[in-house]
């Protein structure tokens, strides 16, 4: 079950675009942004609002590849595995991020809910390469080294709080 705060959320979102059908491509887009994924109980919800089944709202979130169903961390690293980066050494960059945050092929966020890591066909920078995003951030030419930089870095970003909860 779902706090209230993620129902008013969506309710705002909503009124932003409308309770059009057409609006539920825009207002799922906007949900995942702000959630960094798409819970299942809000598209059961928004498919009420905009008057559509709920079958409906599932298949067009199921279709398009970009919607998720699965929480994601704080951090989401994307790593490009396209062409260009692949033989510029990305798979040595990917191996290393798993290493550190303790992921692997089935896992895909750390348990503290910090870092998602992901890999995709293109990020379009192959100039760059090998590249990979954080939240949409480009980092070129990275290397094993400089990942394990960025890590620390996100991870220092972090309330002193947590940081001290989660040594």
């Amino acid at each position: 079950m779902l706090e209230q705060s993620y129902y008013e959320k969506t309710d705002e979102i909503i009124a932003g675009h409308g309770t059009k059908k057409e609006s539920l491509i825009p207002v799922i887009q906007d949900i995942q942004a702000q959630f960094h994924y798409l819970p299942p109980e809000l598209l059961g919800y928004v498919a009420g609002k905009l008057g559509i089944g709920e079958a409906k709202a599932y298949s067009v979130a199921t279709f398009y590849e970009n919607f998720s169903f699965e929480p994601k961390g704080k951090y989401i690293i994307r790593v490009c595995d396209g062409t260009a980066c692949h033989v510029r050494r990305s798979t040595a960059i990917l191996e290393r991020l798993r290493e550190e945050l303790g992921l692997d092929a089935e896992r895909h966020t750390t348990e503290d809910m910090l870092f998602t890591l992901e890999t995709v066909s293109c990020l379009g920078a192959c100039g760059l390469a090998p590249a990979l995003t954080v939240n949409d951030k480009v980092y070129p030419a990275m290397t094993p080294e400089s990942v394990s930089e960025l890590i620390n870095n996100l991870a220092q970003d972090r309330p002193a709080a947590e940081r001290t909860e989660n040594t």
